[in-house]
């Protein structure tokens, strides 16, 4: 699969390093490996959104909107039930944008701040207004576009800022230098995502065969292997606290068919999962 690189390969104006781009399509698109070279807003319209990072995930509808941060993502979209459509309103700024913003105003994060790869925020009025303004200034000039944008760029990080915090703000800037770190970070916020070996790599930013080999370092077992025992454990604190039938989770935890899925149970727990449900 063809990885995309954003915003490079939108021909955006390469003068100015906070831009916008109305994004348009008729087509559903699944699992896209996306290179992000910059942070970005994207201001869902219609259709659904799906993104899985290194450390965080989120599927959104047209009611709530994404900031991702630069790096490797897997991306899907799905069209809109009503219009068949998608449209998002994607809004790019860099590190350096975001630190000159952090040390104009003078934030100061909390002490312990987490540095998720992506948050989700509800739309309000004021927000809706924000993304009809960035629709209207990007039919300007390049000149006035790019002076505008900086100003946008603030509003929309302040607004944010008042209604959030600055932690959100200081997770995009934080960089997990350590590989081995960042690695497992990886694996255990992905762990009930039903990811392909190739995707959790892509994540990773490893090969196939590296990311094999550096999970069997650090796990001591085989992805199948260890993937498989956090699924069934997480299928038996949903039969156990949500009261869920073995019939309603078996797919959600990566099984083809409930006779499958009861098999595996029962060589874990050596019980079926109406037993362990019951007991």
């Amino acid at each position: 699969m063809k990885t995309i690189v954003l915003p490079d390969e939108l021909n955006l104006n390469d003068s100015s390093s906070i831009t916008v781009f109305n994004y348009e399509s008729h087509q559903e698109i699944a699992r896209q490996q996306i290179l992000l070279n910059t942070n970005a807003f994207s201001f869902l319209q219609q259709g659904f959104k799906e993104v899985f990072f290194d450390n965080s995930s989120y599927a959104i509808d047209s009611s709530q909107f994404l900031l991702m941060k630069s790096g490797h993502c897997l991306m899907t979209e799905k069209l809109s039930n009503v219009s068949e459509y998608y449209h998002s309103i994607l809004f790019f700024f860099t590190n350096e944008n975001l630190l000159n913003f952090i040390r104009k105003f003078e934030l100061q994060p909390s002490k312990n701040t987490t540095p998720y790869s992506t948050y989700s925020f509800t739309y309000d009025d004021f927000i809706k207004r924000f993304v009809d303004s960035l629709l209207d200034i990007i039919k300007l000039s390049p000149s006035t576009q790019k002076k505008l944008l900086v100003t946008k760029f603030e509003e929309i990080m302040l607004y944010l800022t008042e209604l959030k915090g600055v932690d959100f703000l200081y997770a995009l800037t934080k960089n997990i230098d350590n590989q081995s770190q960042k690695f497992i970070q990886t694996v255990e916020s992905n762990r009930l995502n039903k990811l392909t070996l190739k995707e959790l790599s892509f994540l990773s930013n490893m090969s196939v065969s590296t990311f094999k080999r550096e999970f069997e370092k650090h796990f001591d077992t085989s992805p199948s292997k260890w993937f498989q025992e956090k699924r069934l454990e997480h299928s038996a604190f949903l039969l156990k606290n949500e009261s869920k039938r073995p019939s309603d989770i078996f797919e959600e935890i990566g099984y083809e068919s409930l006779s499958n899925f009861i098999q595996a149970f029962k060589n874990k727990f050596g019980v079926t999962p109406k037993q362990y449900q019951s007991s």
